[in-house]
């Protein structure tokens, strides 16, 4: 096949501002990065820029033989299904049935010609996505799925998934679907509704559409990230984004149960409480320390800084053509750090008692891990005990073994799903090694 020379030296130009394999490409500055991510107070911040910013994309090995990640002295981890195609979000039925939503960023025009030719582009597993959900059974609950079946497929970029009644709900990236569905189902064929948009569009940063539902099952939550870093292709781009919406479970009535949060991901609600939670994934480019992610409570009608201000009232210097400081001054301070580019998406409340006392009640927050730090952060599961529905202690290491050689970037997976099964053990998904982990209480 005859290449057109001015597109395959643009695409190579190009691909040095992609997502690299073990790429350390650090910008001009000295860097203060270490594997810390705790510690974090909102007036002892660094300063922006106090570092410069770091590219370091993580070189992902892989699993060997019956390497595993690790969880604590008395906790079993185990392979609980491979072979998958980027598995993302993970949603467990009433009736046992575990969903797992296989999804991906989307590369289109030279960035797609460039993922075929860039080792870089392969290593961190973008550029497709196959946009189905699988369904796992496990009857004898033995912690090994008899049934695999392909339950939804022709979706577009599914993440959040939500039974209701008589329907089975998918947030793709574009708009929240409803399809019919009986327990016990293992496909399901019909084209489904939608019924509510969503925005997407060529800038879709934050792709991901994660959906709960209330204790009462009567309005569904929606999460909408960001469509940039930091509004960097104007605030047009960003209506109806950096939120979290409420609707009802027919789509309509929508409003704004909370703003100003860059990509809340993961959600749920603390236990014996109506207390909603979040877990964000904060912006890019200030520097190493900068800025933690956070699991925090949300506010009904509360203002989380993005993109004005970080963690309280921390002006974003990028904005200071566009501020608003009527804003600034009435953002919510978040609740716990989980430190700085530690890609914190996934959140479950552990509602459950076969894992020692001391986690119950509380939160497990899965890290994606970093890009954009000297050293890498995140690369984990991580807890934070609760007590009467608040934070009584910081975040603490849960699953951990996912960071090989820490001098070399290497990872050998990436968690980002989690969910908790009827028996008490739990759910991890690592999108990278195509892998679902269970971990359970001896």
């Amino acid at each position: 096949m005859k290449i057109n020379p001015f597109i395959s030296f643009a695409a190579l130009a190009l691909l040095g501002t992609l997502p690299g394999c073990n790429m350390r490409k650090l910008n001009k500055g000295s860097y203060g990065g270490s594997a810390h991510t705790s510690g974090y107070q909102a007036d002892t911040l660094a300063s922006p820029y106090a570092t410069g910013s770091a590219k370091n994309f993580s070189k992902v090995i892989g699993w060997r033989g019956d390497e595993t990640p690790r969880a604590p002295a008395g906790f079993t981890v185990t392979k609980f299904a491979d072979g998958l195609d980027h598995p993302r979000w993970i949603y467990v039925a009433d009736n046992g049935d575990i969903f797992v939503a296989e999804s991906n960023t989307v590369l289109k025009g030279i960035l797609k010609f460039g993922a075929g030719i860039s080792r870089k582009i392969k290593t961190q597993h973008i550029g497709k996505s196959v946009n189905r959900i699988i369904l796992f059974r496990d009857s004898d609950k033995d912690g090994v799925p008899e049934k695999r079946t392909v339950f939804m497929e022709g979706l577009n970029q599914p993440f959040g998934m939500l039974i209701l009644g008589n329907h089975f709900y998918v947030g793709n990236t574009n708009a929240l679907m409803e399809y019919n569905y009986t327990s016990g189902d293992t496909c399901i064929r019909g084209r489904g509704k939608k019924i509510l948009s969503l925005p997407a569009g060529k800038h879709n940063r934050h792709w991901t559409r994660n959906i709960i539902t209330n204790r009462e099952h009567d309005k569904i939550y929606i999460g909408v990230g960001s469509g940039t870093n930091v509004a960097e292709k104007g605030l047009e781009n960003e209506v109806r984004r950096a939120d979290i919406l409420e609707v009802n479970t027919d789509g309509s009535g929508e409003r704004i149960y909370a703003s100003g949060l860059r990509n809340p991901v993961g959600m749920g609600w603390a236990p014996g409480t109506h207390t909603l939670w979040a877990a964000v994934n904060e912006r890019d480019e200030l520097g190493d320390e900068l800025v933690p992610d956070y699991l925090t409570h949300v506010k009904e009608g509360g203002f989380y800084g993005w993109p004005y201000s970080y963690y309280g009232q921390h002006e974003e210097p990028r904005m200071k053509d566009q501020q608003r400081p009527d804003l600034v001054e009435k953002a919510i301070v978040p609740d716990v750090p989980l430190g700085s580019h530690t890609a914190s998406l996934g959140l479950v409340f552990y509602e459950k008692r076969a894992f020692p006392s001391r986690y119950h009640d509380g939160a497990f927050i899965t890290q994606h891990g970093s890009w954009n730090r000297s050293v890498l952060s995140g690369y984990k599961v991580v807890f934070v005990p609760f007590r009467d529905g608040k934070p009584s202690g910081k975040p603490e290491d849960f699953l951990t073994g996912f960071i090989g050689d820490l001098s070399k970037s290497e990872a050998h997976g990436r968690p980002v799903g989690i969910a908790v099964l009827a028996d008490g053990s739990m759910l991890v998904s690592d999108d990278t090694s195509n892998t679902i982990w269970r971990v359970s209480a001896k």
